[in-house]
């Protein structure tokens, strides 16, 4: 692993899209899409605007998307993907990169996409939970994509 001694303070420091550590978590994540020809395109996290985010300790990235126009029903900003190798608890990190994501983006929808068929579910009370760090961060489910993948979906607090 890469690892920055300059990312000094407290949670989430703002990087680059294209960031060499953000990356190599990145490309350990489920919903890492390659290439078939082998191309490694030097941005990873999508058209829009973006707001990607690696901890202090370079073990886990938060990375947010607002697109224009976007092809589904969705509105408001995306988090493209949250992976967390170490450091605090995965629903204490998400919502601090949900109060960094809307100092940037204020009075935004939040929402993201689970792959149940990729994800190991957390038995809940005797029940599976797609996405558990989401829920505990106070995320709720809000459907299903055509591709069965669910939406969550964290809305502005009052």
């Amino acid at each position: 692993m890469n690892l920055q001694p300059f990312l000094i303070g407290d949670g989430w420091v703002e990087v680059l899209d294209g960031n060499d550590t953000v990356r190599a978590i990145f490309d350990r994540h489920y919903s890492r899409r390659r290439y078939r020809d082998g191309r490694k395109p030097k941005l990873f996290i999508g058209p829009g605007e973006k707001l990607v985010l690696l901890s202090r300790e370079a073990d886990a990235i938060c990375a947010w998307r607002k697109e224009k126009h976007r092809f589904d029903s969705q509105r408001g900003v995306e988090c493209v993907i949250f992976r967390r190798e170490g450091g605090d608890l995965a629903s204490d990190q998400l919502r601090a990169a949900m109060g960094v994501c809307w100092q940037r983006f204020p009075c935004e929808r939040l929402f993201s996409f689970v792959d149940p068929r990729v994800v190991p579910p957390t038995m809940v009370r005797g029940h599976p939970v797609w996405g558990f760090c989401f829920y505990k961060a106070g995320w709720r489910f809000a459907g299903l994509t055509a591709k069965g993948l669910h939406i969550l979906e964290k809305k502005v607090p009052a």
